[in-house]
């Protein structure tokens, strides 16, 4: 069992519909296994569920939604695996995901927390073992102006197993 935490964040009907079209396309790896969310905190194996449960619970208690806006897709290389990943970042919300993310990753779960690689908030949409494959879908959704209004309303826990998610709790942000 690997434990970890989503949000699935309130989208516009059409920008839904703008994210999954492309993902059918272009996200070989997790299109068929998890909606659009923003991960909060990665999969991680050994710690008891209702313990991290408790954990997640606790450190939530009192976090308010949080309001974003997605004006730009980057690129960024796995950590773990030979791909590279085309990633919705926000710029409003950015910081309040990141205190989010933070603070979650404190106290039981503070020696999971990657301290090697950076936490970009995002929604992964896409993902290639070809680098310039990714930058041309960047280039393609940086070419013109665009805007991704959404609500971040909940926190998901997640078990990722063997390729599978199973949702297993959701917490209500305030």
């Amino acid at each position: 069992m690997a434990l970890g935490v989503l949000s699935y964040p309130q989208l516009q009907a059409d920008d839904y519909d703008r994210i999954q079209e492309f993902r059918k396309a272009n996200d070989e790896l997790y299109y068929s296994v998890a909606e659009p969310h923003f991960p909060f905190v990665f999969p991680v194996s050994g710690i008891d569920q209702k313990a991290f449960i408790a954990e997640i619970e606790s450190k939530s208690r009192g976090v308010k939604a949080i309001d974003f806006e997605i004006k730009c897709a980057t690129i960024n290389k796995d950590a773990v695996l030979d791909y590279f990943h085309l990633l919705l970042v926000p710029d409003e919300g950015y910081s309040k995901i990141v205190r989010l993310h933070d603070k979650l990753y404190s106290n039981l779960l503070f020696d999971e927390l990657r301290l090697d690689i950076d936490y970009i908030p995002h929604i992964g949409i896409a993902n290639s073992q070809d680098p310039l494959k990714v930058k041309g879908w960047v280039d393609e959704w940086n070419q013109k102006e665009f805007s991704i209004k959404g609500k971040i309303t909940t926190l998901t826990i997640v078990d990722y197993t063997d390729n599978i998610l199973t949702d297993l709790q959701e917490i209500e942000l305030i």
